[in-house]
Order: structure tokens, then sequence, then C-alpha cells
């Protein structure tokens, strides 16, 4: 494998694999000489973010000491942010590498929990799934944004109000917003379509926040339509595509494979946790991409192409 050849960039050497990175969210690795993890962080943009590695780090010497000793770049891109801080926080927990100073990630995993009961339907965002008759959605990161989440879905559905036992104050609210518990089932409907990622569900719930947000900005009231666009924001976090970790555990492996380099990744419990690069001939690898379920098969050739296109230029 030749020596990949650099290029200046802010006061750094960018090595040529990492003008290789595709401008997109995933998640990346720097590996040393001997093939020993020494960190996995994740971007919203790829190229740029590894890519200041070799530029101004200032007073961090613990990054310098680091860069000095990378000797392979890995990456694998990712359909959201949101899917590359999952992926992020799993390879954390399954590897823990050296020069990570926090393992597992900033954000709190949490669960959107549904109650249709008659007498109070709620929503709530919890961080373990509670017993009985709740429904849940999930899991994301950030109870944050989950509870800006909710508080946009209430904005908007206003389910709590079509509950059968509501005060007095709650019921004047209830007329005030067009809401009764003869139209709860439609509510609990449209949330879960929301929450299933339903396309024309979320695009109607951004229209109606994106009017509430306007109307509040043309009354002038700032805060209120600052407030809804985090809910807006927070929303299209948690409903962005993410597939690396899943409410009901699973196990399964998947395999993509381009021109020698072969990419696997194991989910285990549902969670891709684990991710593995070699080198085969084509013969050896149909097997194990003809067994990859067909709804990764895209995620493990788009990666497997981007391992080989790395590994061309990998040295550094």
């Amino acid at each position: 494998m030749a020596t990949a050849k650099a290029h200046r960039s802010g006061g750094g050497e960018v090595p040529a694999a990492v003008r290789q990175l595709p401008h997109g969210p995933g998640v990346y690795r720097f590996v040393d000489g001997r093939g020993r993890l020494l960190y996995v962080g994740r971007a919203v943009d790829l190229r740029r973010r590894v890519a200041s590695y070799w530029g101004d780090l200032g007073g961090r010497g613990h990054l310098r000491r680091m860069v000095a000793a990378v000797k392979r770049v890995q990456a694998v891109l990712c359909a959201s942010e949101h899917e590359a801080a999952w992926l992020e926080r799993n390879l954390l927990d399954a590897y823990k590498p050296r020069a990570n100073r926090s393992c597992g990630g900033q954000e709190v995993p949490t669960f959107i929990a549904l109650s249709s009961a008659r007498a109070a339907p709620c929503l709530k965002a919890v961080h373990r799934p509670l017993a009985g008759h709740w429904r849940h959605f999930g899991p994301y990161l950030g109870g944050d944004r989950a509870r800006l989440a909710l508080s946009g879905l209430d904005r908007v559905y206003c389910l709590p109000y079509s509950g059968e036992r509501l005060t007095g104050s709650e019921r004047d609210m209830a007329r005030a917003r067009g809401v009764s518990p003869f139209g709860r089932a439609d509510l609990v409907q449209s949330v879960c379509a929301v929450l299933e990622r339903q396309p024309i569900a979320m695009a109607h719930l951004e229209a109606e926040l994106t009017g509430h947000r306007d109307r509040a900005a043309k009354a002038l009231a700032f805060e209120l339509a600052r407030r809804v666009q985090d809910e807006i924001d927070a929303l299209q976090w948690l409903l962005s595509p993410q597939r690396v970790t899943l409410l009901e555990p699973c196990d399964l492996d998947v395999y993509g494979w381009d021109h020698g380099p072969l990419v696997h990744f194991s989910v285990r419990g549902g969670k891709l946790s684990t991710w593995k690069e070699s080198s085969t001939t084509a013969r050896r690898a149909q097997g194990l991409t003809d067994a990859t379920p067909v709804e990764w098969a895209d995620f493990a050739q788009e990666n497997a192409v981007l391992a080989a296109r790395l590994a061309r230029a990998t040295v550094i």
C-alpha cells in the first residue's frame, strides 16, 4: 500500500485518506501502526471534522500526541446525525478507546411512552420502558430533546385534553382547542404515525408547528417563536433515520464488500456495537453479503465502498 500524500491546511498536514472522507454525518476511528484502536468520534461532516485534527489543536497536547500515532483512518457513513450519535455511543461502550476521555457519549438514552387510557391519555419521556399499558417509541438520545419533542406534539395534538377526567379549567381549554374524548382515538393514531416516522404525518406536524412559530413571530412573541423552533429542531433530531439502536432486541450480522475490503457490523441485543474491517476475496465474501438482511444491504455496501477508498490512501 502506497504512503498517502498530504496537503497543507491551516498549519497542519491533512493526509490524503482524510480527503477521501465524505461530507456527511458519521463515525470515525483512528488506529495506530500496531492495529490498536486509539479514538472513536462522531461528526456532522466527516471530512471537515477529521481534517481538524491536522489543524491547529491549540493547547490540547493529548490530541497532538494521539494524532502523531495515527496510521489508519476508518469511517462509517450514517443516515443522520442522530444515528451517528448512537453508533458512537455503542462503539465507545464496546471498545473504550484509550484516547477517549469519556465513554458512552453525553446524551441520555430516552424513550417516549404513550398511554391511550380513556381517563388520562398522555405522552411521557422516560429513561426506561414502563410496565403496564404503555406503548413505547425510541430509543432516542437526549432527554431535553425528547421533552421538547413532546411539547411540540402536545402543542399540535393536545392529547391530554382528550381524556375523560378533566378539571373545569382543563375542559375549558379542551373546548378552546376543539378537543374532546370522541376524538381521542384519532389523536392517538396521529401521534403514533409521527413517532413511527410516517412521512405524511411528520410533514403535517412540521407544517403545523411552523405555522405556530410564524404567528408568534408576527405577534412579536419572540420567546414563544424560539420555543416552537426548538420543538421543531428536537422533533427533526428524534425522527431522523436511526437503525443502529433498536427498541426490540435482535441479533444479526451485516457484511459489505468492495474489491478486497470487507466490513462487518454486529448487532447484538438490538445494538450495532461491533465494527470490523478485513480483506478477502469476492468468492469468500459472497456468502456473507448474501446473508446480510436486505434492509441493511445499502448501508453495508456504501460503507464497504468507503472502506475501500480509505484503504487505498490510509497509510499516514
